[in-house]
């Protein structure tokens, strides 16, 4: 049973692959031509992302809302298969451009590996648990959309007044979002997934170390989140008091 599902899933991974591939592609040489040779991979990697993040939230809510008996340890729906194919694919092609483009950048390149990981082996290994995983990429995609924008702004900042603009606008309440999102949301759902997991009501299902591999990507993912935005928190205020000295004098 395992192996025809393994090999029918194939097609929608190599799909999807292409597609965000052409997205890449069209963006890196159509869209984005004119822009710093040093810009025009990372602001690709963000069109790809936005054509990601926001969809699989959608994706992710719709199969998960159709499955009324999921659980911490339910098994995966064709839908949610589906789903993880779509993010798995996306991390390939990101993972891909990141080799390319900044093969020093260990922390991201850690970052996706550690999430085809998890995707992977919720997918093609336990079959089950996609409840867990997909509220976990809501989580991470929900702030995908204003995150890809205001890294576009900051990119432009310097030579373009709109994106200037945009990058004081969309910084607040980018920051507030991702705040909550990842500093509160994140950890108290990685709490629940903990405990149930802990109670051994999923021990018979899925293999404790995979569980357990699972809860240790997603918290160390929070956690370099959280320093992440906490080092943003601090850049703001320093420039907001930068700019108040400058009024007061």
């Amino acid at each position: 049973m395992e192996a025809p599902i393994l090999f029918s899933s194939i097609p929608n991974l190599l799909s999807f692959f292409a597609f965000f591939l052409i997205i890449y592609l069209i963006a890196y040489f159509i869209i984005f031509p004119s822009w710093k040779p040093k810009l025009r991979p990372e602001a690709s990697s963000c069109v790809i992302s936005f054509f990601h993040g926001t969809p699989a939230v959608f994706f992710a809510v719709t199969s998960l809302l159709a499955d009324p008996d999921r659980n911490f340890h339910s098994p995966n729906t064709p839908f949610q298969n589906l789903v993880l194919d779509y993010s798995i694919a996306y991390f390939l092609m990101d993972l891909t451009h990141y080799l390319i483009f900044y093969p020093s950048d260990v922390l991201f390149i850690g970052h996706h590996l550690a999430t085809l990981f998890v995707f992977v082996t919720c997918r093609y290994m336990v079959y089950h648990g996609a409840y867990a995983i997909l509220v976990l990429l809501i989580l991470a995609e929900v702030t995908s959309f204003v995150q890809n924008t205001w890294t576009l702004a900051n990119a432009r900042k310097s030579d373009v007044e709109f994106a200037a603009k945009l990058y004081a606008l969309l910084s607040p309440p980018f920051y507030v979002l991702y705040s909550l999102v990842r500093g509160i949301a994140g950890p108290y759902f990685v709490y629940r997934m903990l405990s149930h997991y802990l109670s051994g009501a999923a021990d018979d299902i899925i293999p404790r170390w995979i569980w357990v591999s699972w809860v240790f990507v997603v918290v160390t993912a929070i956690s370099v989140s959280i320093l992440w935005v906490l080092n943003l928190w601090v850049e703001l205020y320093r420039e907001m008091s930068r700019k108040l000295e400058r009024k007061v004098r």
